[in-house]
């Protein structure tokens, strides 16, 4: 099992305030890891909080508990990886493939972005909890 050097962990209703807490918790993380560096730091943290701001806009409940959202954050050696889970919530519509929206559409893109951001991303889901893993390889100095 490779080591894992720091790590955040965050759960909480699926609310606009919980990005705020998961941002905070990943410059705090990065206070830990001061090898990383500036770019992997700001590409991994975006392709987080995209995902994490894509459950609290379009996640749905699958039953009549509110979705909560859950963050869990590591740093290894080489690489970065984040859990972002959707809690009781129904499974995502539409393909879970990017795609390219049309240059009118508001939204569509955060899928592709995400992709373009980190290295992997994979999608499982259990129960009533949808899970993206975006893993990024640290690319060192």
């Amino acid at each position: 099992m490779t080591e894992v050097l720091a790590s955040r962990s965050f759960r909480g209703p699926a609310a606009e305030d919980a990005i705020e807490s998961v941002h905070n918790d990943l410059d705090s993380l990065w206070l830990d890891v001061p090898f990383v560096n500036d770019m992997d730091q700001m590409t991994f943290t975006t392709a987080v909080i995209e995902s994490a701001s894509n459950i609290v806009q379009h996640a749905q409940p699958a039953g009549d508990r509110e979705v909560e959202l859950g963050v869990e954050t590591t740093v290894q050696p080489a690489l970065l990886q984040a859990r972002v889970s959707a809690y009781y919530a129904k499974p995502p519509f539409g393909p879970m493939e990017p795609a390219t929206p049309g240059d009118d559409a508001e939204s569509g893109r955060g899928l592709a972005l995400i992709e373009a951001l980190v290295t992997t991303v994979t999608f499982e889901r259990q129960g009533a909890t949808n899970t993206w893993v975006l893993s990024r390889t640290s690319s060192q100095d």
